[in-house]
C-alpha cells in the first residue's frame, strides 16, 4: 500500500525527532541544583537561634545541653537543605540554626550549619527547660 510506506518515515522522524529531544533535555535536569551546593547561602527566618543540637531519642533532643521535646514531623535540614532521618543523627552533635514552636516550646525545624554559616554571628541558646514541673512552683 503507497500510503503506509509514506507514513511509515515520517513515524520514524517523529520519533527521533522525539527521543533526540528528550535525550537533550536529561542532562539539563541533572544540572539543576541547590543554590548552597554552588556556595550560595540559606536565608534563616529572623526568629531562628543558633545552637548546639544533639538527638538523644525520636522524641527529646539536646540544645546547649538542655533537653528539648521535638514537634512531631520535627525537620533536620544538612548543609545542601536535605531532609536528615533522625535516627541517623542519634549521639552526633551538630551545630545548627533552629526553631521553637511558639504555642508548645518544641523543637520544630533545625538547620545544620556548615562551616561558613556557622562562622556567621547569631543569637543563640535557650533559657532552662521547656516544660514545667511541680518544683517550678516554688
Amino acid at each position: 500500500m503507497p500510503r503506509c510506506l509514506l507514513t511509515l518515515p515520517r513515524l520514524a522522524a517523529a520519533l527521533l525527532l522525539g527521543a533526540s529531544a528528550w535525550l537533550a533535555a536529561v542532562p539539563a535536569a541533572a544540572q539543576n541544583t541547590l543554590p548552597t551546593a554552588l556556595g550560595g547561602q540559606r536565608n534563616f527566618p529572623e526568629a531562628a537561634l543558633r545552637g548546639t543540637l544533639v538527638i538523644t531519642s525520636a522524641t527529646t533532643a539536646e540544645i546547649n545541653g538542655n533537653a528539648i521535646r521535638m514537634a512531631p514531623g520535627m525537620r533536620l535540614l544538612n548543609p545542601q537543605n536535605g531532609l536528615v532521618m533522625l535516627h541517623t543523627a542519634l549521639g552526633q552533635k551538630h551545630t545548627v540554626n533552629y526553631l521553637i514552636e511558639h504555642s508548645t516550646g518544641m523543637l520544630l525545624t533545625a538547620w545544620i550549619l556548615s562551616t561558613d554559616e556557622a562562622a556567621q554571628p547569631r543569637a543563640g541558646g535557650v533559657s532552662g527547660h521547656n516544660y514545667r514541673t511541680g518544683a517550678d512552683a516554688r
